[in-house]
């Protein structure tokens, strides 16, 4: 082997080596490389791209399946994979580490006085149900004051005491994605077996990989913290534009994180019907261009690195209509310690689950979202139609199917509602 090559391959071995953010890898396997796509798109997709990631994944063992020999005489073993059963609970972050090649878009976050430290500034807990499948993402506010427990660093090995009040974005920097699901977990009563992060450069690069999202802005919005400029209308985010909207607080509704919780919902929502849309479903390239982009992005809990499991999930989503996906912002009040702070609306989170618990569809009966962070897209007219001679007669709605109504604290929207950015211009 000439002495070239043998550069070449230290350089490939270097590059490897440095995919992960917190440890070294080797090689990538084709199996982790499908597990680590499917667990970016858990994260950053919120489920919807769930269906994306089941047909990458079932293309390309069709694709590895073309050529393949059968051995003669050599039992094969039947294929054993199916939805996974009973409902599933993801916990997502967003996190604002100031990565090197992205802090200088940042400011002061990443390069003045307080800069350094990594806090879960976007905190979501996606709920699957069981048959019939419906998806809930509830959004909780990163200023959310509550009880944070025990946590141990794992970078560290240091061992926090449990707190009585703390806001919840503070949780990475006691231990990390861990201390996070651990606390949105004693506060829910829920079990939160698994858990992905990404952070701000992520959420650039995977945007850039689907094309960009296209959403609504009903005002303009002027927001210097964040650099934004912008008149009304659709605008499709690309790239450090997508982060900028995500990020915006002052720009949208009141000012405060509850409009921006609001506002990401409106981009969650575009952002999964733009990954079901023939334009990334059936466009290879997209679609192993974002694989590409998932291998660098996403931190996964150990639970999602198995291929199978994932997959599993996938089919377990893959057919849920788009008003059974709901986004929900966590229930409030005011801190009375502090009024730029929140706190639990016990009352109205425990009507939450409640409802999750009976897996009947949810009616939301509140705003559309708190902080006025976004206002409802009004439909264009249609013709009316013209009633037939021989009308066909309702249906019946079967009582488990009758939709269950929340508290007007429980605001939200669906994956179906068109909704535009409130802006303050």
């Amino acid at each position: 082997m000439s002495e070239t090559s043998q550069a070449s391959k230290s350089q490939d071995a270097k590059r490897r080596k440095t995919v992960a953010r917190h440890g070294n890898l080797s090689s990538p396997s084709i199996g982790g490389q499908i597990a680590r796509f499917v667990a970016v798109a858990l994260a950053v997709v919120l489920v919807a791209g769930l269906g994306v990631v089941g047909y990458t994944t079932y293309t390309a063992v069709a694709d590895f399946s073309a050529s393949a020999v059968e051995l003669e005489g050599q039992e094969s073993v039947p294929p054993d994979i199916g939805e996974i059963e009973g409902g599933v609970n993801l916990f997502v972050a967003g996190t604002d580490a100031c990565e090197p090649e992205y802090a200088a878009y940042f400011g002061e976050r990443c390069t003045g006085p307080d800069a350094g430290g990594e806090l879960n500034d976007v905190n979501m807990l996606v709920h699957i149900s069981d048959e019939p499948r419906r998806v809930t993402v509830i959004s909780f506010p990163r200023d959310l004051m509550i009880p944070i427990p025990e946590c141990t660093d794992p970078d560290t090995g240091r061992t926090t005491s449990a707190m009585t009040k703390q806001p919840l974005n503070s949780t990475f920097s006691y231990g990390g994605l861990a201390c996070a699901v651990k606390t949105i977990s004693e506060l829910t009563g829920q079990n939160i077996p698994f858990a992905a992060s990404v952070t701000w450069g992520g959420v650039i690069e995977i945007t850039n990989a689907i094309g960009g999202v296209e959403v609504c802005i009903a005002n303009g919005i002027k927001d210097y913290h964040t650099g934004i400029d912008w008149e009304a209308g659709n605008r499709t985010l690309v790239g450090l534009e997508a982060l900028q909207f995500l990020r915006t607080r002052h720009g949208v509704g009141n000012g405060g994180d509850l409009g921006r919780i609001s506002n990401q919902q409106q981009y969650m929502s575009r952002l999964a019907r733009k990954l079901i849309s023939d334009e990334v479903l059936s466009n290879p390239a997209t679609l192993y261009s974002l694989a590409g982009t998932a291998l660098t992005n996403i931190d996964p809990s150990t639970s999602l690195t198995n291929p199978l499991t994932l997959t599993q999930i996938a089919l377990a989503v893959r057919n849920v209509p788009f008003d059974e996906i709901v986004f929900i912002s966590y229930p409030v009040n005011g801190d009375p310690a502090d009024p730029d702070k929140v706190v639990p609306n016990y009352t109205a989170a425990d009507a939450l689950w409640a409802a999750l618990e009976t897996n009947r569809p949810l009616q939301l009966t509140g705003e559309t979202g708190q902080g006025d962070g976004v206002i409802v897209q009004t439909p264009e007219p249609t013709d009316p139609v013209e009633p037939t001679e021989a009308a066909t007669p309702e249906a019946t709605v079967a009582p488990e199917d009758e939709a269950i109504a929340l508290p007007p604290a429980v605001t939200g929207q669906t994956a179906a509602q068109e909704t535009c950015s409130n802006g303050n211009g």
